[in-house]
């Protein structure tokens, strides 16, 4: 879990990065990138954490009941995770790989 964290920890700050040079560099592909990658992995690792938990994972005692709720709608708010991979399709068809 921890390196799936890193790695889209790494494409957020690789976007924001980019983001902030003000290049004139197209950053849809590389932001559309980050954001599939972050949402899939924090449901990834909610799902992980409510595996760890057991019964108690879906219990609105504990916190991680909140973070899968909150992972989930970030696969669907700012453009869902298939557009998101349609941006990226697209983007790769008209430029390349990189």
């Amino acid at each position: 879990m921890a390196t799936k964290i890193v790695a889209a920890r790494g494409l957020v700050y690789g976007a924001a990065k980019t983001a902030d040079a003000g290049t004139q560099k197209d950053i849809s592909r590389e932001s559309a990138m980050a954001k599939l990658f972050a949402s899939d992995t924090a449901m990834y690792v909610t799902t992980e954490a409510i595996q760890l938990y057991g019964g108690y994972g879906y219990m609105k005692d504990y916190p991680i009941e909140k973070y899968f709720r909150d992972a989930k709608i970030t696969q669907i708010y700012e453009g869902t995770n298939e557009i998101q991979r349609l941006v990226i399709g697209r983007d790769i068809v008209k430029k390349g790989v990189y």
